[in-house]
């Protein structure tokens, strides 16, 4: 055999790569101020996209392959993430009007920490002083073992697997390529 040689020297333009999550793990400890649910649904309201959109039925289509159905997941999952979170937040609204105990024990929580925070009065136990915030966050605390015996972990989870269900279902049948291409999916990813 002869010896090939084969040159392979030169430049290589590497391309820049786009940042997949905005959500960074190591800059957790660094936060500042956690967002509050209501500002959260804000966040969520303003990127929703139509229900028109997300509810037509002309759309639902099966997948042919298996590796186009991959895709179809998962850029449904990006482009009706906004959706998706009202999904579950409609069926954990659902849970929560239909479980009339679990909504006393948060009426009684809610009451109990308006009471607290408008006295704005210090209360001392053992030798430590509990702030305002503190107290707020004992009444809380004590919520949490009781919410459980009323059955909050139980419609909690309930919600949870209806919307993992209903989500799967819709990204997985609904046929994104019919109003999504890809070039313009860049530019939509943009404005999310």
């Amino acid at each position: 055999m002869a010896d090939v040689k084969v040159e392979v020297s030169g430049d290589m333009n590497v391309p820049k790569q786009q940042q997949k999550s905005q959500f960074d793990f190591r800059s957790f400890t660094q936060l500042q101020r956690i967002p509050s649910p209501m500002e959260l649904i804000q966040l969520a309201r303003k990127y929703i996209r139509p229900w028109s959109e997300f509810l037509n039925t002309g759309n639902f289509k099966p997948a042919v392959s298996m590796p186009r159905l991959t895709n179809r997941y998962i850029r449904n999952l990006k482009y009706f993430q906004s959706n998706y979170i009202f999904v579950f937040i409609v069926l954990m609204i659902y849970c929560l009007i239909t479980s009339p105990l679990i909504l006393i024990v948060l009426g009684a929580v809610a009451y109990a920490s308006h009471r607290i925070k408008k006295a704005q009065s210090p209360v001392t136990i053992f030798g430590y002083q509990l702030s305002t915030s503190h107290q707020i966050m004992a009444v809380n605390a004590a919520s949490v073992p009781i919410l459980f015996l009323v059955g909050a972990g139980a419609a909690l989870f309930w919600a949870l697997g209806a919307s993992i269900c209903a989500v799967s279902l819709h990204a997985v049948f609904y046929n994104i390529d019919a109003i999504v291409t890809e070039e313009s999916e860049g530019f939509l990813s943009e404005v999310v």
